[in-house]
């Protein structure tokens, strides 16, 4: 990822791993609460949220990605975002352990996705930070959902308004 521009983002945590997703899509961050349960969807969709009137699916980053599931706990929070796609925007709310900030991110010390050494598909990373005691992982959430995932989610949200 060398776009020459500096990403300001918000940083989060799922166990040991830190990642960061744009500012420019995050409309909101809630305290965890228990989504309303709709059958039949991925093992990664937990159901809906409720936000201002609005049902946002929810997914269980954690479990899109491959990473096992863990208890919610205090620190458990729900991202909302607001992820622009070809037929329009989809909101969607996405379970993470922990949020840790909002940082600046100078382009020069973006570097691109490593082909091997994670555990998930290395097409969802846009690049890699690297930090005193560890990586900072930028995802792009448009490519963790492809367009039939996410058409299916905005169903599923659809059917339940």
């Amino acid at each position: 990822m060398t776009t020459g521009e500096n990403v300001q983002a918000v940083t989060f945590a799922l166990g040991k791993e830190v990642f960061a997703v744009p500012v420019s899509l995050v409309r909101e961050i809630l305290d965890y609460r228990e989504p309303f349960n709709l059958p039949n969807g991925p093992d990664y969709f937990v159901g809906l949220t409720e936000v201002r009137g609005q049902g946002v699916p929810t997914v269980d980053l954690r479990r899109r990605l491959g990473l096992p599931s863990v208890e919610t706990t205090l620190a458990t929070r729900i991202i909302i975002l607001d992820i622009p796609l070809q037929n329009g925007t989809l909101s969607l709310g996405l379970v993470i352990d922990r949020v840790l900030g909002v940082n600046i991110y100078e382009a020069g010390r973006i570097e691109d996705a490593p082909d091997i050494g994670v555990s998930w598909r290395s097409d969802y990373i846009e690049g890699v930070v690297r930090e005193e005691d560890g990586f900072v992982v930028i995802v792009d959430i448009a490519r963790i959902f492809t367009g039939e995932e996410a058409e299916l989610l905005a169903v599923s949200a659809s059917k339940a308004a």
